[in-house]
């Protein structure tokens, strides 16, 4: 809104004055509001704008697996999902449960091709797997942009593009519901940072892409809580473009292990106080494997194991969190509490296989 100030105005006479020589007078033009037709219409925009860009990086899967239950013949079970290409070469990424246990791999592309691939590298723990097209054109495949998932905010519109129940290349639309949540992979691993979204997914989404508003990735879809409605989960891009370079580079996540059945349990209020704890859980060790990093280094069924690499552990999940691949073959200070005595010992920890 401009203002004009009433002594500037050069129509007055030379010697008069107005009645009120201090009032600015604000111009009768206003900026025009957009109507929610034109609202509508951006969105509609942005929507369709994104799904042109990806889409023809969309693909769909179908996975043939072999079951068999005790005491039964080994069943054939056809199964499949969503997936999205990022390299002009050919690389799809999808979830590890869409391709996990696969002996045959049919991909259909958005151009009609149908195309076998070869599961590259899968990490359950991250429900992350990328597959490789089979193509005798290495350069003849649109690759998707993928995005940053760190400044994604609740509340901003994402697309999600997949093959629910085998509806080819169906696009929904919602918004970013919450970041960093936590979500169990099937493995029994937490996965974090997980992207909360309301845009509706359906068996068969699994692998697709979860789109922002200029097509890029930020997320891979992955799970829906039934009977819930609107619950719906990604694993941020973020991750996957990680785990993807070292699914490439070595076929595998690399993971410290050393050989503890653990659950979570409180610490007795008297041994908090005694030892002056800033915690008041830890993990109970419930078993321990043979000829494991925990066995070699001392630990007993039974010990509360407080703190790895000086940093306390308050629960299983806080440990998995702290065994990654640069505490392999590192001699780390691991603290416990046996019956009363707080001690102190060494671990090292190997590769997990």
């Amino acid at each position: 809104m401009r203002l004009i100030p009433l002594h500037a105005d050069e129509s007055s006479s030379a010697g008069t004055s107005s009645d009120s020589p201090h009032e600015p007078v604000a111009s009768s033009m206003a900026s025009p509001v957009a109507s929610d037709g034109e609202l509508l219409d951006a969105y509609s925009q942005a929507v369709t704008s994104a799904v042109a860009k990806v889409a023809p990086a969309v693909v769909s899967i179908h996975v043939r697996t072999t079951q068999a239950a005790p005491g039964e013949p080994p069943r054939t079970r056809s199964g499949g999902g969503s997936g999205v290409i990022f390299t002009p070469d050919g690389l799809v990424l999808t979830n590890s449960h869409v391709a996990h246990g696969a002996w045959q791999i049919r991909v259909l592309l958005a151009d009609g091709r149908e195309l076998g691939a070869t599961l590259l590298g899968e990490d359950p723990h991250s429900d992350l797997a990328v597959l490789r097209l089979h193509s005798a054109d290495s350069a003849s495949f649109t690759a998707a942009e993928l995005g940053d998932s760190a400044g994604l905010l609740p509340g901003q519109l994402v697309i999600a593009i997949g093959n629910p129940l085998g509806f080819q290349a169906t696009v929904t639309a919602g918004v970013v519901s919450a970041t960093g949540r936590s979500f169990r992979s099937q493995s029994g691993r937490l996965i974090d940072n997980i992207i909360q979204t309301d845009a509706a997914l359906n068996p068969g989404n699994s692998g697709g892409p979860l789109v922002d508003s200029r097509g890029r990735v930020v997320g891979i879809n992955t799970a829906v809580i039934l009977p819930a409605q609107g619950l719906c989960f990604a694993i941020p891009i973020n991750t996957a473009k990680y785990v993807a370079g070292q699914l490439i580079r070595h076929g595998k996540i690399s993971r410290s292990y050393i050989g503890v059945m653990g659950q979570n349990v409180p610490i007795p209020r008297r041994l908090v106080r005694f030892w002056k704890l800033d915690q008041t859980t830890a993990i109970l060790v419930a078993g321990i494997e043979p000829n494991s990093p925990a066995q070699q280094a001392g630990l007993e069924e039974g010990d509360l194991i407080l703190a790895i690499a000086n940093t306390p552990v308050l629960s299983v999940d806080d440990l998995h969190r702290k065994l990654t691949a640069e505490q392999i073959r590192q001699a780390l200070p691991l603290s416990i509490l046996r019956r009363y005595e707080k001690q102190d010992l060494l671990i090292r920890p190997t590769e997990a296989q």
